[in-house]
């Protein structure tokens, strides 16, 4: 593991968004989810696909807040353009997403 700096790690962009639209992606080569997530009015609505599916179906993604990271650059993934990071951490079967233990208002920044 190497070590990074207090400024290299600020430089990474992570916001507390709201899950508003969630959909299976079927033309995934593994299976994931399609998301679109409201990071507040500075940031706006980014989409995302998350390889998920062992823990959540769509419509349970629907108004639960994440964290993501908003200052990648997108990746094209298949036909579908992803333009934020969702952060989760691996169990036993799967992702689990990473989110604000209580409700935070979106775009808040994690510090």
């Amino acid at each position: 593991m190497s070590e990074i700096t207090f400024d290299e790690f600020m430089k990474v962009d992570i916001r507390v968004g709201r899950v508003v639209r969630a959909e299976t992606f079927s033309e995934a080569r593994k299976p994931a989810i399609k998301m679109w997530v409201d990071f507040g009015p500075e940031i706006g609505e980014r989409k995302t696909s998350a390889q998920i599916t062992d823990h959540y179906i769509p419509d349970d993604l629907i108004g639960r807040q994440v964290m993501g990271v908003v200052n990648f650059p997108p990746r094209q993934i298949g036909l579908f353009m992803s333009e934020v990071l969702v952060l989760g951490a691996h169990d036993d079967t799967g992702v689990v997403l990473i989110a604000p233990e209580k409700e935070i208002p979106l775009g808040a920044r994690m510090c």
